[in-house]
């Protein structure tokens, strides 16, 4: 398998199982419905892991824009293979939404809230101020990448089959202590990528695809994701 299917793959995974976990929580008649918020952050993290066991042998398992933009700001990945692995990310996640929709086929008719549907693909704020919004997911992302170098560093004799696992612990991390102001997208793809599919699948009784909120989710994360590897190679590169 190419790195380019590799992250297709893995990206597909994160939101099948992510996206499917809050499907699962807010659809009506699911069998986890109302599960809450400590369902979805847990659902999230272990989404993270596995794509990663899955597919980080064959493409480092980036599974998100800001990753590889922040590994490439700091020159730990080569910038011609940043435009191939974006690409992926976004296919990735638009089929991941596919399968999403496709897995709760019947729920969508026998739920009436039309902002339900849209949040089991995309992320929006439980207070809506712009400024504040993309100041919550640059911390977020800058979190996340300053995270996942941290777990990956050599010094500290965690590569192979435990970081998969460390890096599922600081999405679940980051969902529980900073994903209540928006939702905690900290990824482009994730984002992005499932409210496309949500604009185009014929889900009943769907409303908007809230494409005014969608640019936070996407530049916050890319800022953050670059700040995050700077600030890290500035303190232990």
């Amino acid at each position: 398998m190419s790195p380019f299917l590799g992250e297709v793959l893995g990206t597909a995974i994160l939101i099948l199982l992510g996206d499917g976990v809050v499907a699962n929580v807010l659809l009506n008649r699911s069998k986890g419905q109302n599960g809450g918020w400590i369902v979805i952050t847990t659902g999230w993290a272990l989404a993270v892991a596995i794509a990663a066991y899955v597919t980080g042998h064959v493409s480092g398992a980036h599974i998100n824009p800001a990753v590889t933009l922040g590994l490439a700001a700091i020159g730990q990945f080569p910038w011609s293979q940043v435009p191939s692995y974006i690409i992926a990310q976004f296919l990735g996640a638009f089929l991941g939404a596919v399968l999403v929709y496709l897995a709760y086929l019947p729920h969508w008719a026998v739920t009436d809230d039309a902002e339900l549907k849209l949040a089991v693909f995309s992320t929006a704020p439980a207070v809506r101020s712009p400024g504040a919004n993309l100041v919550t997911e640059i911390i977020g992302t800058a979190m996340l990448v300053l995270g996942v170098l941290g777990i990956s560093h050599p010094a500290n004799q965690l590569a192979g089959g435990l970081s998969p696992l460390l890096v599922g612990f600081l999405v679940w991390a980051i969902g529980l202590s900073l994903g209540g102001p928006t939702g905690y997208a900290i990824n482009p793809a994730r984002d992005l990528g499932p409210r496309m599919a949500h604009a185009v699948l014929p889900i009943p009784g769907k409303g908007g695809s809230d494409w005014g909120y969608a640019w936070i989710p996407v530049v916050g994360p890319v800022i953050g994701g670059i700040l995050g590897a700077l600030l890290f190679q500035t303190l232990f590169g």
